[in-house]
C-alpha cells in the first residue's frame, strides 16, 4: 500500500481538469460511519410481502434482507472510503455496476440504512479529469485499473441508480451533490472512450459481461476494445444524456446542449447502423463495417433508453418470447441460444441468466408499455431463483438457462446484485407494484389470483403504505383491494385489460 502510494505521488499528472471536479464535494469529504443495524434489529419494520400458498417466495425474500444486512462495512476499513457501504460480495471487490444494482433493491430498505451512500465512496476518488476506476479493493480502496486501460471503468450506470432514488425518495439535496460528478464523468467517456464518429467502446470486462463472444478473431475477448462499436455502451451513454437532462430539469444549474445533441447523434448512430432489418435485432459493429450478428442481452439497453422506432420495437421484443432465443426454462439468458457457443448450464455470459440483466430488461419492458411480457419473464426468473433458493439455501451469482440451477460458474451467498430477484423483482413484477413518487401514485398490475400484497410498503421518504388484494376466482374477477396509508396517495388497479382508481 505504502509503495503504491509513494509511485502515485511520483508519477505525472497527465489528466485535463474537468471543471465539474471542482464542485465534486465528496472528494475530500469526512468520512462518515452510519450506524449498521442488524438483520434482527430491524426486521420487523422491511416491508412485509404478502404472497399466499408461497411461503418459499417469504422465506427467501428474509434470507436476502438477513444477507444484505450482514454484508454492511464502515468506511474506517478502507483509508480511501468517505461512507459506509453494502459489500458487493465477490471476493474482496468493490465495484461500480454491482453496486448500482444493488442500490435498485436496498431503496426498499433506505428508511433503515443509508444505501444509497455506497456510490459516495466512487464518487470521492473521482480523478482530476472526471475518471472514476470501476473496481477498488475493498479493504485498501486502490483503484485495481489503470486511467485508459480499455478495462478500467464502466458500465456507467450510476446515473441511472441515482436518478432512480431521486424518484423513490426525492432528496434534491442529494441530487444536487451527485449531478456534478456524475457529468463529470460522463464527459470524460465521451472523451476517452469514443470513436471518431462518435461511437463508444469498451472491452469485456469494461461492458461487465466478461466473456460475450462478440469480438472478431484475433482480440482478447476480455480485455480488447476490438476496434468495434459496442452496442450496450452506446446505449447506456445515449439512456445516461437522458437521465442527466431531467436531472437538470430539476436542478436548473448547466446548459445541456451537449448532451441533447450526444443523445440524438446515437440515437441515429444506433438506429441507422447497428440494426438488421432482415433479423430484427441490434448488433455490435465490428471494424470491417460488418456487424457481429451475436444476439446478447446488452441489446435491449435499447429499451430502457427508447430509442427503439415504433415500426420495430414489436418485432425486436419478440426475441424475448422465442424458445430458440431468449426465452428459455429461465429468462433472460444472456447469449442467445442458437448461438453456436451458447451452454445450456452457462458458462458466465455464454447463456448464464444475470439478475442485473434480466432487472434491466424488465425495465425496458415497462418503459415501453410491454407489462404482460415483462410479468411473465420476472415471474419465471424468480420462481427459478425460489427453486433453487429450496434446495442449496442460498441465491447465486447467476442462473443456468436451460436448467433450474445455479449456474456452472457461479458464487453463493450473493447479495450482491442478486437480491434484485427476491425484493426488486418480486415486488415490481411478480407482485406488480410500482411506485411513482413524484406523481403520488402507485400502479398495481394485478397479475395474481392468490391473496397478495406488501404491509409497511416504503413510499417516499416517510410515507408507509398497507396494499393488500384479497383472492379472486378468475384473472378477469375485478380485484377487491384494501389500501392503508398514513398520507393521501392514488392506487391506479390494472387487471386483464381494465382499470380503477382508488384514492387513499
Amino acid at each position: 500500500m505504502e509503495r503504491y502510494l509513494q509511485e502515485q505521488k511520483m508519477a505525472y499528472e497527465t489528466y485535463e481538469n474537468n471543471p465539474y471536479v471542482e464542485k465534486n464535494v465528496f472528494i475530500n469529504a469526512e468520512k462518515k460511519a452510519d450506524y449498521a443495524p442488524t438483520y434482527e434489529e430491524i426486521r420487523d419494520r422491511l416491508p412485509k410481502p404478502i404472497f399466499d400458498g408461497h411461503e418459499d417466495y417469504i422465506n427467501c425474500y428474509d434470507y436476502t434482507w438477513r444477507t444484505a444486512f450482514g454484508n454492511i462495512g464502515g468506511p474506517d476499513v478502507n483509508p480511501r472510503f468517505v461512507s459506509s457501504f453494502i459489500k458487493t460480495a465477490f471476493f474482496d471487490g468493490f465495484f461500480m455496476w454491482d453496486s448500482s444494482f444493488i442500490m435498485m433493491f436496498t431503496k426498499y430498505a433506505n428508511r433503515l440504512f443509508p444505501f444509497q451512500k455506497t456510490l459516495d465512496n466512487f464518487y470521492a476518488q473521482q480523478y482530476k479529469d472526471g475518471f472514476i476506476c470501476r473496481e477498488f479493493t475493498e479493504n485498501t480502496g486502490i483503484g485495481r485499473f489503470s486511467h485508459y486501460d480499455p478495462s478500467s471503468t464502466g458500465p456507467n450506470i450510476m446515473i441511472w441508480s441515482e436518478w432512480s432514488y431521486f424518484e423513490n425518495f426525492g432528496d434534491i439535496e442529494r441530487l444536487r451533490k451527485v449531478y456534478y460528478p456524475l457529468r463529470a464523468y460522463h464527459i470524460w467517456f465521451r472523451r476517452n472512450r469514443t470513436w471518431p464518429n462518435g461511437a463508444y467502446f469498451s472491452s469485456g470486462w469494461g461492458c461487465g459481461m466478461d466473456n460475450v463472444p462478440r469480438l472478431q478473431p484475433g482480440y482478447h475477448i476480455y480485455f480488447s476494445h476490438g476496434h468495434m462499436v459496442w452496442l450496450d455502451t452506446c446505449a447506456q451513454q445515449l439512456f445516461n444524456c437522458d437521465l442527466l437532462i431531467k436531472m437538470n430539469e430539476v436542478l436548473q444549474l448547466d446548459d445541456v446542449s451537449d448532451l441533447v445533441e450526444e443523445r440524438e447523434h446515437l440515437s441515429k448512430l444506433l438506429n441507422d447502423t447497428l440494426w438488421d432489418e432482415e433479423t430484427g435485432f441490434y448488433y455490435d459493429l465490428w471494424k470491417n463495417g460488418e456487424l457481429n450478428m451475436v444476439k446478447h442481452v446488452g441489446a435491449f439497453w435499447t429499451l430502457i433508453a427508447k430509442i427503439v422506432p415504433k415500426d420495430r420495437i414489436d418485432r425486436f421484443v419478440a426475441h424475448l418470447s422465442n424458445e430458440n432465443e431468449f426465452n428459455r426454462v429461465n429468462a433472460v439468458p444472456s447469449l442467445s441460444a442458437d448461438h453456436p457457443v451458447y451452454v445450456p448450464r452457462g458458462r458466465y455470459w455464454k447463456g448464464s441468466v444475470w439478475a442485473p440483466t434480466t432487472y434491466m430488461v424488465l425495465a425496458g419492458l415497462t418503459a415501453n408499455g410491454y407489462h404482460d411480457l415483462a410479468y411473465e419473464i420476472g415471474d419465471k426468473f424468480l420462481r427459478n431463483v425460489v427453486s433453487v433458493y429450496n434446495e442449496t439455501g442460498t441465491v447465486w451469482e447467476n442462473y443456468a438457462p436451460d436448467f433450474v440451477s445455479r449456474g456452472s460458474s457461479s458464487q453463493p451467498n450473493f447479495v450482491g446484485w442478486t437480491g434484485l430477484a427476491p425484493i426488486s423483482v418480486f415486488f415490481e413484477y411478480v407482485l406488480g407494484i410500482q411506485a411513482h413518487v413524484r406523481e403520488n401514485r402507485i400502479v398495481w398490475h394485478v397479475n395474481r389470483t392468490e391473496r397478495h400484497g406488501i404491509l409497511q410498503y416504503p413510499f417516499g421518504s416517510d410515507h408507509t403504505i398497507d396494499l393488500v388484494c384479497e383472492q379472486r376466482a378468475s384473472a378477469d374477477e375485478e380485484p377487491v383491494i384494501t389500501v392503508k396509508s398514513n398520507k393521501p396517495v392514488e392506487v391506479l388497479v390494472r387487471w386483464n385489460g381494465k382499470e380503477k382508481l382508488i384514492k387513499a
